[in-house]
């Protein structure tokens, strides 16, 4: 019998333009071209040589759909490359990502997603036309470190984003992020308003316990976790507990389950860990929220592949990101119908995101 079609994918967090910009990649290229030719140049930072996503291969694992991040994180003390030690700088570097996004729109590679009506639209040329349809995306801020001041949410706005989260590692002017215990920040409680009021979908990925907490009091729009496992599975604070994992449930939101080791394998430190793990601990975090939801309907794919590690840092048996398909296969030999299958691989982002997008 010949082997079946890829299933369609919507993954919810893919940080595009950081690698196309701040990492200088051709996404235009193989991922085996991008690859060869950081061999070519001698990069041995972590991450280089090993990378896992590009235009074509998103392509070739039916990847058709996701969101797509503008990333920029202040520092006050920046000793590597992803640290920026103003607001200013934060806000430019977003506005190159955003840029970023537009050029390969202009040229055919990339489609903003900004309304329920273009979802509808895109996900139905993905199903009719997968080969000739560019990726469509939903556009996010990973941290609102871009964001100058909570006014200036709107101006982020009206150029697309629909979704954000406020925090990423350590602390910022808006709050506690991962490996923090400090909560919300005074001006986070504007900013979440004016989140709320625009209708944008809060991630709450990345937020510190305590700033978690706060957030279920004070934040009464849409909510995602857009990358973010349980922390069942690998016991630290970057990855949800059960009460996180239930408020998100509650909330008619969805987790993307995310592909980097350091969320899926106890005590993996990069550089030192071998990969124990494979896409079946995966698997297991899907299944996992489902059997606490009592449905499918709350958990998807956030790969967060390429997002400052290659394949030397997800699971064993994945080499680029085609290889989310392996999930399929998974989830049925765990008893999950078709019709599951597909919620968790794209079905359960379209329904949430066709609820959160303007009409």
């Amino acid at each position: 019998m010949p082997a079946a079609a890829p299933t369609l994918v919507f993954d919810a967090h893919l940080d595009l333009a950081f690698n196309a910009v701040d990492w200088n990649r051709d996404l235009r290229m193989s991922v085996t071209e991008i690859r060869t030719h950081e061999i070519t140049l001698g990069m041995t930072d972590p991450g280089r040589r090993t990378n896992t996503v590009s235009f074509p291969e998103l392509k070739a694992g039916r990847v058709g759909m996701g969101v797509a991040t503008l990333f920029a994180r202040q520092e006050g003390l920046v000793n590597h490359s992803i640290g920026f030690t103003t607001p200013e700088a934060c806000y430019a570097v977003a506005h190159s990502h955003l840029a970023y996004y537009r050029a390969m729109e202009r040229t055919g590679w990339v489609k903003m997603i900004r309304t329920r009506g273009e979802l509808r639209q895109h996900h139905a040329d993905c199903l009719n036309d997968p080969a000739g349809t560019p990726f469509g995306f939903v556009l996010s801020m990973e941290c609102a470190d871009a964001v100058l001041d909570p006014d200036n949410i709107r101006e982020w706005y009206d150029h697309g984003l629909r979704a954000i989260g406020i925090t990423h590692y350590g602390a910022n002017r808006y709050g506690g992020g991962t490996r923090s215990e400090v909560g919300l920040a005074m001006e986070a409680l504007p900013l979440l308003r004016n989140i709320e009021e625009l209708g944008i979908a809060l991630d709450l990925t990345h937020l510190s316990d305590n700033s978690f907490r706060q957030v279920q009091d004070r934040f009464g729009g849409r909510v995602l976790a857009s990358h973010q496992n349980a922390r069942k599975f690998c016991d630290w604070q970057r990855q949800f507990t059960d009460e996180q994992i239930r408020f998100v449930i509650q909330r008619n939101g969805v987790l993307g389950m995310a592909l980097d080791a350091v969320m899926l394998q106890p005590g993996w430190v990069r550089g030192q860990s071998a990969r124990e793990v494979t896409m079946e601990r995966v698997a297991e975090n899907v299944d996992y929220i489902c059997q606490m939801a009592g449905n499918c309907r709350h958990v998807g794919i956030g790969s967060d592949l390429d997002g400052g590690y290659g394949y030397d840092q997800t699971p064993a048996d994945m080499d680029s990101i085609a290889d989310l398909q392996k999930l399929v296969p998974l989830l049925e030999k765990r008893g999950y119908s078709p019709a599951d299958v597909e919620a968790v691989m794209h079905g359960n982002w379209l329904r949430f995101f066709s609820e959160v997008l303007p009409a």
